[in-house]
């Protein structure tokens, strides 16, 4: 495949360096020190997989013509300026690793509806400041039909990024794990800024572990509102927390805190990553969606709302630290 990558972050880094270790044409879309590092030393991927490559990289995305594929990873806040300075790319298929559901949308306003695969990323890592990734989690990729079923271009396109190393798997309700994600990243993201712990860490914490139970459960209820129907997975078993009482949705809770301290006790949030350098916060696009939704459905969501509120604080104090990843 032809692949272009937009944004040399940790996920898009680890996707450029595994497809192109497979044999495929992979561009990398970067700026500024980033796209300087990459030209002088290549992907450098440690931790889950130990990857040294080069790729092509591209400072000019409006230069790039035709693409098999195309893979949106930069900050949400960055989307939409990124997408309309592709140009004229055409790709044949396109998907986005970002956090959020509101991905695929700007995906079909720029390539078209046809053309785009919805896509949810359970796979984790952390550009360090070396410039090596360090590629912490690997549990699934998932992509899938945006109109449900299993289609050929689905089946093949996850056999394909299997093959290559990141684990990746079709879905025929695609819809459900996006959402099934949203759900429970919300109360993840807004406790790593709240907290400044590793995920292992605050989701075992019982008091956190209670806010993050009863965000989960006003997520869930705006989902059900919306017709989406949910499902347990990774990163939280987020229909099980909102079917029972709060006690036992703490419970779940705690027990993938314990889950993260056994299997990746390092792992920390993007956001908190974000946090930490200084960078601004994916929370308009994700959180503040969400609570836009909520009011639009009449759902009330205070404590999402709460800890929205105090985020956006902390984002509002953050200087624009932006260290050149696209």
């Amino acid at each position: 495949m032809r692949c272009v990558i937009l944004g040399a972050g940790a996920l898009g880094s680890i996707l450029a360096a595994h497809l192109r270790r497979a044999g495929h044409d992979v561009t990398l879309v970067a700026r500024g020190r980033r796209a300087a590092a990459l030209r002088a030393q290549g992907l450098k991927i440690e931790g889950l997989a130990a990857i040294g490559i080069d790729c092509d990289v591209c400072t000019e995305p409006a230069t790039l013509r035709g693409a098999d594929l195309f893979i949106n990873t930069v900050k949400t806040y960055d989307s939409r300026a990124g997408l309309a300075a592709l140009g004229e790319l055409d790709p044949a298929l396109a998907l986005s690793v970002q956090n959020g559901v509101v991905k695929e949308d700007e995906l079909a306003a720029s390539f078209g509806a046809d053309r785009v695969l919805g896509a949810m990323a359970d796979f984790s890592g952390e550009l360090r400041d070396d410039g090596s990734v360090l590629f912490t989690r690997n549990v699934c990729l998932h992509v899938g039909e945006l109109a449900g079923g299993l289609s050929p271009r689905a089946t093949q396109l996850a056999a394909t990024l299997d093959a290559a190393g990141v684990t990746t798997r079709a879905s025929d309700a695609i819809r459900t794990v996006i959402w099934s994600k949203y759900v429970g990243w919300n109360a993840l993201m807004t406790l790593s800024v709240l907290t400044r712990r590793r995920t292992a860490a605050y989701l075992s914490d019982p008091d956190a572990a209670l806010v993050a139970a009863r965000i989960t459960r006003e997520m869930a209820a705006l989902a059900t509102t919306l017709g989406i129907p949910l499902r347990d997975q990774s990163p939280l078993p987020v229909a099980g927390i909102a079917a029972g009482d709060e006690a036992a949705a703490v419970r779940l809770v705690q027990s993938v805190g314990a889950t993260f301290g056994q299997q990746a006790p390092t792992h920390r949030m993007s956001s908190l990553q974000d946090l930490l350098r200084g960078r601004p916060l994916e929370l308009e696009e994700t959180v503040g969606h969400a609570l836009a939704l909520g009011r639009a459905r009449g759902v009330a969501m205070p404590v999402t709302e709460v800890c929205y509120r105090l985020v956006s604080t902390v984002n509002r104090g953050l200087g624009d630290g932006r260290d050149g990843v696209a």
